[in-house]
């Protein structure tokens, strides 16, 4: 039976990753919503522009410039219309207010107080041409200026970020989704991005026009100013009105959006799922009512964004008309000349528009803001402990390991591992096998120091892991896990991955020792072909094979292999246990396995469950024992 809407969005919302996120106003992925802390937050991200004050101070002044060259402009209009005026009615009295008096005093220091008015008005057509050249110049120039230095302070927070996340403990990673520490980098740095390159720019450009546009109405004539000043509350009114609105429309629509994607991207890989079980018809019906939802919420947020700049047009339509009204009015008292109503009429109409670029941002402000403080979480997290100052480096660690009495939890109130105890030389074998959960995978967690023990202690070669330096400490131990990872390169790069300095020669012995030699130079380019999208075009058991191969070529005296053949077949197993084994010679190796089969040659297994050792000893020393281990070997119990 087909699920509800409102259970389809729960699920498909949770699970939207950003690729399926907006890119519409309002419904952008990562953060919605006012910032907890919007002080702090707008505080520390203006921080870095600590290093780009001069580049800062030279855009708000190019765009102080620009906003004062086009208000300017327009004052030259007011001459230019009282001459035509004069030359229509040449006994026509005109009163010209200051601005316009020097505006006509530098049109007349060109052209000469006797010019006729054909040569005035050309001269200051020509002036008024300079000037808004001037303005589109100092515009091209500040924006320019502007993107390249936000370019710089975002790449600064991306690369902050992405150094960040490189020292963060594994419990960070293991906590958290995947798709939420993406929308980091993606959504919420977008967000951040879109603020200080074109919000920030015009939300101070819309200010310092309005200052402006008000400097210059108010010098024009106080009357007329007043009549406008009237509409304020009525302008914020409708934008504060219809913003909130909008934007609650508009959280619907993301809403809708993550739901239908996250639908249609589990349809799409669960395709034979589907035809196996015959649901075709169900998912038909769901996705009929993601779709319908989605048209309901993009028409309201659609709609009520699109109505925004209508009623803003029409309210100043309405003021503008009033000072017609008025202005009429104060022409024919003789307080106001024909060309002072045009040039304030011009005003009118550009007084109204910063105040709806400002309020239209606030989405957009409040959002990133919100984006910001999840990236500074990131950055706040705390990193993995720092090593000890009288850390020790290791230069020749043999490989001797003991585990004295360990017990842990990942959180205090479940203790997964009890009082574990076990020692391993160079050249042992050593294999974990127990319940799923029983804590196997756990020691190997530990050994890398992912996580610190609570109680008891972990040494190799006499020295306590924790005083070992992380870097050489890993250095020192290749692993091969169950879940796959290959990087976007070369089959050639991605063995060489498991130490860099590694000769073609040495690539080439380790992809034999792990049986993948063979399907390799079946390849269409043999060592140089290109894996991409996680080995997407390798069969799972291929990609294990690169994954063995890349531990193979390491030098690490210790090696972890958790369930490292679960995804080959019994053959190519066979062929890498023997591999492995000339490896093994000189190694520590921990083995965790299902398959009870891999690990009869192992020098002792340790029979793992709710945390505690329950047996130890070889192959054949636990089956003689018929205890747990006989049991799981023989089939008499099964293995969770």
């Amino acid at each position: 039976m087909a699920r509800t809407i409102e259970k389809l969005r729960e699920q498909y919302n949770a699970k939207a990753s950003p690729k399926q996120m907006g890119r519409g106003p309002g419904a952008r992925g990562g953060a919605q919503g006012k910032p907890k802390n919007m002080g702090a937050t707008v505080a520390r991200l203006f921080s870095y522009y600590k290093g780009y004050r001069l580049r800062l101070a030279a855009v708000l002044m190019m765009m102080l410039c620009s906003t004062v060259c086009s208000l300017v402009g327009g004052y030259f209009m007011a001459p230019i219309i009282d001459r035509l005026t004069l030359a229509v009615a040449p006994n026509a009295e005109i009163k010209m207010s200051a601005m316009e008096r020097a505006a006509d005093r530098m049109i007349t220091s060109v052209v000469g107080a006797d010019a006729g008015a054909m040569t005035y008005i050309v001269a200051a057509a020509a002036m008024l041409g300079i000037i808004y050249l001037m303005a589109v110049v100092l515009i091209y120039l500040q924006e320019r200026l502007m993107v390249e230095t936000t370019q710089k302070i975002v790449e600064n927070i991306r690369n902050g970020l992405f150094e960040k996340l490189q020292y963060l403990p594994v419990r960070y990673f293991d906590s958290k989704p995947t798709g939420e520490i993406m929308s980091r980098f993606t959504n919420d740095v977008d967000n951040i991005d879109m603020m200080l390159g074109d919000t920030l720019t015009s939300v101070i450009s819309g200010v310092v026009s309005l200052i402006g546009t008000v400097i210059f109405m108010i010098t024009t004539n106080v009357v007329l100013t007043i009549v406008i000043v009237v509409f304020i509350p009525l302008i914020m009114l409708a934008v504060g009105a219809i913003g909130k609105r909008s934007s609650k429309y508009y959280r619907g629509q993301q809403a809708a959006l993550g739901a239908i994607n996250g639908y249609m991207e589990e349809t799409v890989t669960g395709a034979k799922v589907v035809k196996v079980f015959n649901h075709e018809a169900d998912c038909v019906e769901e996705f009929n009512l993601l779709n319908d939802d989605m048209r309901d919420t993009q028409f309201k947020a659609q709609f009520w964004g699109g109505v925004t700049m209508p009623i803003m047009s029409n309210i100043s339509q309405v003021s503008y008309a009033a000072v017609v009204g008025v202005g009429g009015l104060l022409m024919v008292a003789g307080s106001l000349t024909p060309g002072g109503l045009t040039v304030f009429a011009g005003y009118s109409r550009q007084f109204s528009m910063p105040i709806s670029r400002i309020a239209s941002q606030m989405a957009t402000i409040f959002s990133a803001l919100a984006g910001a403080e999840r990236v500074f979480e990131v950055m706040d997290t705390e990193p993995e402990l720092p090593d000890a100052e009288d850390a020790d480096p290791m230069p020749e660690m043999k490989g001797d390991v003991v585990l004295d009495d360990v017990t842990f939890g990942y959180v205090p109130e479940k203790t997964v591992l009890k009082h574990i105890s076990l020692y391993a030389h160079p050249g042992q074998k050593i294999a974990f096998v127990g319940s799923t959960g029983a804590g196997k995978t756990t020691v190997t967690n530990l050994l890398n120091r992912f996580y610190d023990v609570q109680e008891g202690s972990i040494r190799i070669d006499g020295v306590d892991i924790r005083n070992i330096k992380r870097d050489v400490l890993r250095q020192n131990i290749a692993m091969v896990l169950q879940d796959t990872h290959l990087f976007t390169g070369t089959v050639r790069e991605n063995i060489r991955y498991g130490r860099l300095d590694a000769t073609d020669e040495e690539v080439i012995e380790a992809a034999r020792i792990a049986s993948a030699h063979s399907f390799i130079m079946r390849l269409e380019n043999g060592y140089d072909t290109m894996i991409e999208g996680d080995g997407t075009n390798l069969s799972q058991g291929q990609r294990q094979l690169l994954n063995i191969a890349r531990a193979a070529i390491s030098k690490a005296p210790i090696l972890v292999l958790d369930e490292a053949t679960s995804s080959v077949d019994t053959r190519t197993e066979r062929h890498i246990e023997h591999g492995m084994d000339r490896i093994m010679k000189t190694r520590t190796t921990f083995v965790i396995a299902h398959r009870l089969s891999t690990v009869r040659n192992a020098n002792a297994i340790m029979v793992l469950e709710h945390g505690e050792i329950i047996e130890r000893g070889d192959h054949d020393d636990l089956l003689a024992q018929k205890g747990r281990y006989y049991e799981l070997y023989t089939g008499k119990t099964e293995l969770a």
